[in-house]
């Protein structure tokens, strides 16, 4: 069950408590299978490899691109989920191609400055975590500062926690923010360019075959763009795999996230963004300097035979099959492994 939210204006003034657990305390939790991981660092990026092919790429410094972000991801079967970055010309749709890597966190509004559209930079500090690896999982945590439009001013401090854990069913990333004010207060605006987002491989837009899918069983753009859910997957065929990726919200963030669900390939899980989908009152999320805002989700990648021929499973079937992995989710989250 989706949260009522009856309360008609929010100033979210949320605290961490002390000796908070992260995400990456104790690993790897039981129902992680014992495969090879390893990363490997590279100059501004680092490689996570899983049984010697690479899930992914996270990139912390770009020329092109002023946020952290990763690209490359695949799903088990080994196929590519998020569209090629760059996107090849004649073979992927090309638009967005800077501001849709593959998966970011990306605000159009912090304090007036615009991190979605690379208009203000973040800036990698440092690690706070080194990357690290062990059968069946990997993980770093790093230190980010949102930068005022003049490239100077910190605005907000970020510490970004990732994990990813090999289970029965796929590749499940576990991603955790915290954010803290560099001044006074930081300011999180109402925009549908806010939150988590994921550009999918082309041949997974809904425009190319594919489908978007939300834990409500609604359909699509057309069903799911603007409306709040606890999951939202997109997949299709590639090849002779199904296979995508599922956002889910943690279920104790501050508010449940609407989606931003397009059919070019472009799903975004945005907490923020009450105004621009429900043109109800404007969102305005304070976070002073002693009260940071912690925001969490976990994706999950996955893949199975789809033989020649076969159509796609229907929307019901998908469903009862996502919440599997979401509910999966939610037992490590009450296991007692220290994963919160």
């Amino acid at each position: 069950m989706l949260p009522t939210l009856s309360i008609r204006s929010l100033t979210l003034l949320l605290a961490l408590p002390a000796g908070m657990v992260t995400a990456a305390d104790k690993l790897p939790p039981a129902g992680t299978r014992s495969v090879p991981v390893r990363v490997e660092s590279g100059e501004g990026q680092l490689d996570v490899f899983i049984e010697n092919q690479r899930f992914c790429r996270y990139v912390f410094r770009d020329k092109k691109i002023s946020r952290p972000y990763f690209a490359h991801l695949r799903a088990p079967c080994g196929t590519q989920v998020t569209r090629r970055h760059p996107p090849v010309e004649g073979e992927d749709a090309t638009d967005h191609a800077n501001y849709h890597p593959g998966i970011w966190t990306g605000f159009g509004d912090i304090n007036g400055h615009d991190y979605w559209r690379l208009k203000a930079a973040v800036k990698h500090v440092k690690f706070l975590e080194a990357p690290r690896a062990g059968p069946g999982w990997a993980s770093f945590t790093a230190s980010n500062d949102y930068l005022a439009m003049d490239g100077t001013t910190t605005v907000c401090h970020e510490r970004f926690t990732f994990v990813v854990l090999v289970r029965e069913t796929g590749y499940l990333v576990l991603w955790e923010s915290t954010f803290s004010a560099a001044g006074k207060v930081a300011v999180f605006g109402d925009q549908e360019e806010m939150g988590l987002g994921v550009r999918v491989a082309t041949p997974l837009a809904v425009e190319n075959g594919g489908r978007i899918v939300d834990s409500l069983g609604r359909v699509d753009g057309k069903g799911i763009w603007g409306r709040q859910s606890n999951w939202c997957d997109y997949h299709g065929r590639i090849g002779n795999h199904l296979l995508g990726v599922t956002l889910i919200p943690h279920p104790d963030n501050f508010r449940s996230s609407w989606f931003h669900a397009r059919d070019y390939g472009l799903v975004v899980a945005n907490p923020f963004g009450r105004n621009a989908f429900t043109r109800q009152e404007k969102s305005r999320i304070v976070v002073p300097v002693e009260q940071p805002l912690r925001l969490r989700f976990a994706i999950h990648l996955h893949s199975q035979p789809l033989p020649v021929g076969a159509v796609l499973p229907t929307a019901e079937q998908m469903v009862r099959e996502r919440e599997r992995a979401c509910q999966d989710y939610l037992k490590i989250l009450h296991s007692g492994s220290g994963v919160r």
